[in-house]
């Protein structure tokens, strides 16, 4: 099992949940949904979500996405991340952590 990570909000993981499939802005308007690794984490809390509330961070297994994921590098960063092309199936999704 591989695992990723993905900081979202309640209230769009609230929508996944009614859907059964989860599908954030970034899908629609970059094609892609935006994951890191454990040990990037708090990079892109501190770069993206700084004094944001109400964030969750959800454990995806790889191995179960329905979608495909791609490791891709960063310039921004200088680094690879995991996107994920294509909605998350719930069942991905391993656990659910309130930030």
């Amino acid at each position: 099992m591989s695992t990723i990570y993905h900081i979202t909000t309640k209230e769009w993981w609230q929508e996944a949940l009614e859907r059964r499939s989860y599908a954030p802005p970034s899908l629609k308007e970059e094609g892609f949904i935006h994951c890191c690794e454990a040990q990037q984490v708090e990079g892109v809390l501190e770069r993206y979500y700084k004094n944001k509330k109400h964030l969750l961070k959800l454990e995806i297994d790889t191995d179960l996405l329905s979608s495909e994921h791609i490791f891709e590098w960063s310039p921004s960063t200088a680094d690879t991340f995991p996107h994920i092309y294509g909605p998350i199936n719930l069942e991905a999704v391993k656990s659910v952590e309130e930030l």
